[in-house]
């Protein structure tokens, strides 16, 4: 295959697709509609005008019949008054009028076997539009309604493919949301356990463990002041199980003597 006439060919298909897509069969139809209406309107003009010749030529054949009767009686009187040359020129015109008439008369009876026939394909061609019309009229609701059928599935699978990614956009929400749950949860185990500290009450903690510290030495001096007061040795304060301290040095006590003759 030459290069042209695959050009050519690829045209005509490239064309034919851009066709298909623009054609719309309820306006083909309408128009092929218009196009009968048309074509009776011109039957029934065709029958109208023969219908006319014929009225034409019946309206001369009556005329010529009644000249040809006039003739008649002419030539009867012409005879009764004597004058033969008379009624025989009378007779004579009368005679070429009966020509006419009879051409006049075959004339019309083809007019109208040409009307009568007219009128038959008018009344067909009518049915056959009338048929039409109705068929067309069924075809174009029955594309109408596919043609709103198809929009409404197409419609209709937009609308489930976008319910799917808004069905897939809500499970991943929901398992970020679990997940979020799931981790809040076990730290919340971790640091009821113990396992992990609250980065809020470390500063705290560390207060009330010096304050408790604090308040534990000055408990311990206290009582060892108390002891020494009544004379008696201090007693050991425990700080664990099995440990102890040893008892408090000769400074210590001489500085708490110094202390309590001062007092």
């Amino acid at each position: 295959m030459s290069l042209m006439k695959r050009m050519s060919l690829i045209f005509r298909s490239k064309a034919s697709k851009v066709l298909d897509r623009a054609e719309d069969p309820r306006e083909t139809l309408d128009y092929s509609y218009q196009k009968q209406i048309e074509l009776l309107s011109k039957v029934r003009r065709g029958v109208a005008d023969v219908a006319t010749s014929r009225k034409r030529v019946e309206l001369q054949v009556g005329q010529l019949e009644q000249q040809s009767a006039k003739l008649t009686d002419q030539a009867q009187k012409a005879l009764s008054m004597g004058r033969e040359d008379l009624a025989r020129e009378a007779l004579t015109r009368k005679s070429g009028l009966t020509g006419q008439i009879g051409d006049l008369q075959t004339q019309h009876a083809q007019l109208q076997a040409e009307e009568e026939k007219l009128t038959l394909a008018s009344q067909r061609l009518q049915a056959k539009v009338e048929s039409f019309r109705t068929r067309k009229e069924t075809i174009k609701a029955t594309y109408t309604a596919a043609e709103a059928q198809t929009r409404i599935n197409e419609a209709f699978s937009g609308i489930s493919e976008e319910m799917g990614d808004v069905g897939m956009a809500i499970q991943r929400a929901e398992d970020k949301t679990a997940q979020m749950q799931a981790r809040a949860g076990a730290i919340d185990e971790l640091i009821s356990s113990g396992a992990l500290d609250d980065a809020t009450a470390i500063g705290k903690g560390d207060d009330i463990a010096r304050e408790l510290d604090a308040m534990s030495s000055q408990s311990d001096v206290e009582a060892e002041l108390a002891a020494l007061k009544a004379g008696g040795s201090a007693p050991a304060p425990a700080l664990g199980t099995g440990d102890s301290t040893p008892a408090a040095t000769p400074a210590a006590t001489v500085e708490s003597q110094q202390e309590e003759g001062q007092a």
